[in-house]
């Protein structure tokens, strides 16, 4: 999908990778954008950076139906469409299935990783795919595409991680079904799974901690550079054969268990 002119919606886009993108895609490739975030600080700075011309801020909870819904249609009578939907938004929080003194985490912890980690994806998803059947189909009929966010704790999560790896791993296990039934109105599914990233939040980290971060990645021996994985998105609106693969972003490095 040529990306000139296309609306993009990119979820948790008002910081990190997502504000990466943002700014790669609307800068470099073109693209009007519309970053879905629930903080409402980092989105408006997102936009005065940005710009309004061809970039808006919604405040989202992807979790709630009403508030993406809401959303949605926003975009909708700013931009009258939806072409490519990225989403984003996650807690990463960690949390042991047992605390110090050998108690079992409380439910609600994990269900409130999975209301946004996995049912905010596909709340967004569902809600921007049946906008993508609407649009005018292209060169080999394509009218949309979806790149979830995944992550390498899908496949070795560390420590503390169950819920969020379970709800990462879950997102892989979307690409094929979403894709074999999206692929009927033109929409194509994919996933990145990305590695240690050298975003705001890890820059400020001590400099041990980050030389030590540094060692774990196998080549390039560095972090990634937010702009590789914008440019990951990118290739993967672009390239209309790439459907229903997950791509791990990661210089080959694996997560350790602590």
């Amino acid at each position: 999908m040529r990306i000139q002119d296309k609306v993009v919606v990119i979820t948790g886009g008002a910081s990190g990778l997502g504000r990466a993108t943002a700014q790669y895609l609307l800068e470099e490739k073109g693209a009007r954008v519309a970053i879905l975030d629930l903080n409402a600080a980092a989105g408006d700075k997102a936009i005065a950076d940005l710009g309004s011309h061809r970039a808006m801020f919604v405040q989202t909870d992807v979790s709630d139906d009403e508030s993406v819904q809401s959303a949605i249609h926003a975009v909708i009578a700013r931009f009258g469409a939806i072409h490519v939907c990225i989403n984003g938004a996650a807690i990463p929080n960690g949390f042991k299935l047992l605390d110090k003194e050998g108690k079992a985490a409380p439910l609600a912890k994990f269900a409130q990783m999975t209301s946004v980690n996995l049912n905010g994806v596909f709340n967004v998803m569902s809600k921007c795919a049946e906008q993508m059947a609407r649009n005018e189909a292209e060169i080999g009929e394509e009218r949309g595409v979806v790149i979830n966010v995944s992550s390498g704790a899908a496949y070795e999560g560390q420590v503390g991680q169950c819920a969020y790896s379970a709800t990462k791993a879950a997102i892989v296990g979307m690409n094929m079904p979403a894709a074999r039934e999206l692929g009927a109105i033109g929409v194509r599914v994919n996933a990145i799974a990305p590695g240690l990233f050298l975003t705001t939040m890890v820059a400020a980290l001590d400099g041990k901690v980050l030389a030590s971060l540094k060692e774990q990645m196998e080549a390039p021996k560095r972090l990634g550079d937010m702009r590789e994985f914008a440019h990951c998105c990118a290739f993967i609106i672009e390239n209309a054969y790439l459907n229903a693969e997950t791509i791990r972003l990661d210089a080959a490095s694996r997560l350790r268990a602590r």
